[in-house]
């Protein structure tokens, strides 16, 4: 307060030197990975690579243009599209049906065949390559279609289309989410000042992400993310900062008093929450899915950066602007209630839900309950060309090969069998699985010389993401084999990643209510609270998991959210991201809350009073922001992808379940329920509850509304 100008200044240089360096920050970010890594399925994979036999990369579908006739015109450019690819500095391998005499490359009218292609380097270097070769392959065929498919091409398309879904969704949610901001902060120019606390956060975030990703694989949606996550964060806090500096101001204070006073209340409350929603994002971490430990990083380095600047450039600019930070409210006349005074609404709500303890908390319970009962029959699975619409070039594509062919590239499992008996017993072995239900097929591949092994491709009836598909994967690894067996393929990399999901789970949740039980016995310095905060928002997480279940699991919302393809699963890496973005916020607006209400708690000792005020004081803040974000995610709803709309739904879900139902309802009724209990510590037994600060002790039963800040 003392250097404003000088902390603008800093701030200034740091968003110039962020700008400066986010090219080479964006050029060091990768495609981040759906699969869970050190599974026995990535090591299938990499050891059939070594043996010859690697996975492909683009699936090139080449078939006569139409109108025009079969003949030997598709074999020929087939043998020469494979011929200039084998000379292609990107191409590891090519093969199709003439070269490998598998007719499983051949569809079932033998119009259409199928080129193979794997590619050389990174994720990130095979995806830039990609159009490269699709380019060469089409000059190689001019006579003929070249329809690419894959998972390297489908990752590509997606990344391309939600960058470009994104920008639409930034400007269609720019005019309203600034109207929500000119009401929630009742002036334009306060409305800006949450817009430049995003701004700083989110630029610099992006070169510490680039940094990061030198060491970690950061992709380019991760930090999407970190730009819908640093700007909820930066209306949360801002708000909050912003209320309690005209609170102040109302009752007689200067400004720097009334700054002093913010920093001392609600600065703690934003320190703390920026805290509680990076420990949530660390949790993340011991899930081994890149890119959700991408998408966790992004969410922890914003946050703090958020906490950061709303507590330093945030009341240096009201320092700046002195009274012109109130100036222009075009809602001045309608206005009944400004920031910082407590909500008519909101103390009605809350004197309500507290006379009635027990009957609105089992309604508002009863009612998350229903909304979490789908969440018995969820179903992990990965991102794939689906996610995009039917129209998707890559997505056509691939549904044309399902198909046209018997046995499509992602229907079959690479079996790796290691042993002294691999080589040998490999027919025998290839015959008891073509036995097993679902397996349609078995060849022996060719591979390099190597002792003691043999890889066998097993075609599977099922989609690999489908129930029958992870059977067919559990069945191949439980036959009897002449050695070692590991298995592959997109089947086995679906089951894999759910497993390593839910086997990392247990540790994520401990180590997580650990951390966030200290954060928050810290903060309301009781024991009960953190409890009790963490019970409500895993039954808050239970109704958004349910909610997007009914909706993007079995399809009910594709026509309400403008059509896309059911797939019958959830990405795993996305979905719990947005549960623990959901998590966030939960805390986030838990934390907020809770310290204003303890706050009210010291000064009148009264646990029903200090809830009503608390309420009354937060709760249009928390609403005001929660539409700020749900305006802000929501507008992903737009998108082409599924992955957009499933991001931005579950997280406006999640902001408006609980800023509403759960703090507005929920969390009420549970304190009023509990009494005096709320606030029990061991450290305080036989000690009066309250007035537990020097100021308090002065003001003990001043009325809240009359008393200075604690």
């Amino acid at each position: 307060m003392r250097r404003a100008w000088l902390v603008l200044v800093c701030a200034l240089l740091a968003a110039v030197c962020a700008a400066a360096l986010t090219p080479a920050a964006f050029s060091a970010l990768s495609t981040g990975g759906a699969v869970a890594t050190g599974t026995e399925a990535e090591r299938a994979v990499r050891q059939a690579e070594r043996l010859g036999v690697p996975p492909p990369d683009l699936v090139l579908a080449l078939s006569p243009h139409p109108g025009t006739g079969r003949g030997g015109a598709v074999q020929e450019a087939t043998t020469a599209v494979v011929r200039t690819l084998a000379r292609q500095s990107d191409v590891k391998a090519a093969w199709s049906a003439q070269t490998t005499r598998n007719t499983w490359l051949r569809s079932k009218d033998g119009r259409t065949l199928l080129v193979l292609v794997r590619l050389k380097g990174t994720d990130k270097e095979r995806k830039q390559a990609a159009h490269r070769v699709v380019a060469a392959a089409r000059a190689a065929a001019p006579a003929s279609s070249v329809e690419p498919s894959g998972a390297t091409w489908a990752n590509r398309q997606i990344d391309e289309t939600v960058e470009h879904d994104l920008r639409q969704a930034e400007l269609l949610a720019a005019p309203v989410l600034f109207v929500v901001l000119v009401l929630a902060y009742g002036s334009v120019i306060s409305a800006l000042l949450p817009v430049l606390v995003a701004a700083l956060a989110i630029g610099c975030a992006i070169p510490v992400l680039g940094l990061l990703a030198q060491v970690a694989d950061i992709s380019r949606v991760a930090v999407s993310a970190a730009s819908a996550i640093g700007f909820g964060l930066a209306v949360d806090y801002s708000l909050f900062l912003l209320a309690r500096v005209r609170e102040e101001r109302a009752r007689g204070a200067d400004l720097y008093t009334a700054l002093a006073a913010a920093r001392r209340s609600s600065g703690r409350s934003v320190a703390f929450s920026a805290a509680a929603v990076t420990v949530c994002l660390a949790g993340a971490l011991t899930v081994p899915v890149p890119m959700l430990r991408a998408l966790s990083l992004a969410g922890m380095t914003v946050a703090v950066l958020a906490a950061l600047v709303a507590l330093t450039v945030l009341p240096a600019c009201l320092c700046v602007l002195g009274p012109r930070a109130q100036a222009f409210d075009p809602l001045a006349r309608w206005r009944r209630t400004r920031m910082g005074e407590g909500s008519r609404f909101w103390r009605r709500t809350a004197s309500t839900v507290t006379a009635r303890p027990l009957l609105a908390g089992g309604l508002s319970l009863l009612l998350l309950a229903l909304l979490a009962v789908p969440f018995i029959h969820a179903r992990l699975g990965i991102v794939d060309e689906r996610t995009l619409p039917e129209s998707a070039p890559a997505a056509a594509a691939a549904q044309r090969v399902r198909a046209e062919f018997t046995t499509p590239p992602e229907r079959i499992l690479t079996v790796v069998v290691t042993g002294p008996r691999a080589a040998g017993g490999a027919p025998a072995y290839g015959e008891r699985l073509a036995r097993l239900p679902g397996v349609t097929a078995v060849r022996v591949a060719p591979t390099s010389p190597a002792a003691g092994r043999a890889v066998l491709l097993a075609a599977t009836s099922a989609a690999p993401d489908t129930l029958a598909a992870q059977t067919a994967v559990r069945q191949v690894r439980e036959t009897s084999a002449p050695g070692t067996v590991l298995v592959g393929g997109r089947a086995a990399d679906v089951t894999d990643t759910a497993h390593s999901v839910l086997d990392a789970l247990p540790t994520c949740l401990l180590l997580l209510g650990a951390g966030l039980t200290l954060l928050l016995t810290a903060f309301t310095r009781t024991l009960v609270a953190p409890l009790k905060a963490l019970a409500v928002a895993a039954v808050s997480l239970g109704a958004i998991l349910g909610a997007l279940v009914v909706l993007f699991q079995d399809g009910h919302g594709s026509a309400l959210l403008g059509g896309f393809t059911t797939t019958g699963s959830l990405d795993a890496s996305i979905l719990l991201f947005v549960l623990f973005i959901a998590l966030a916020l939960s805390v986030d607006y838990e934390v907020l809350m809770l310290g204003r209400i303890r706050e009210e708690f010291d000064l009148c000792g009264d646990n029903r009073t200090s809830i009503v005020e608390g309420i009354a004081r937060t709760g249009r803040l928390l609403t005001s922001a929660a539409a700020a974000v749900a305006v802000s995610t929501a507008a992903m709803a737009t998108s082409q992808t599924a992955l957009l709309k499933f991001i931005g739904i579950g997280v406006a879900l999640g902001a408006l379940v609980d800023a509403v139902l759960v703090r507005g309802v929920l969390v009420p009724a549970v304190m009023a329920a509990l009494g005096p209990l709320n606030w029990w510590s061991p450290a305080r037994v036989g000690s009066r509850p309250g007035i537990v600060t020097d100021e308090a002790d002065k003001k003990g039963g001043a009325d809240p509304d009359a008393a200075g800040s604690p």
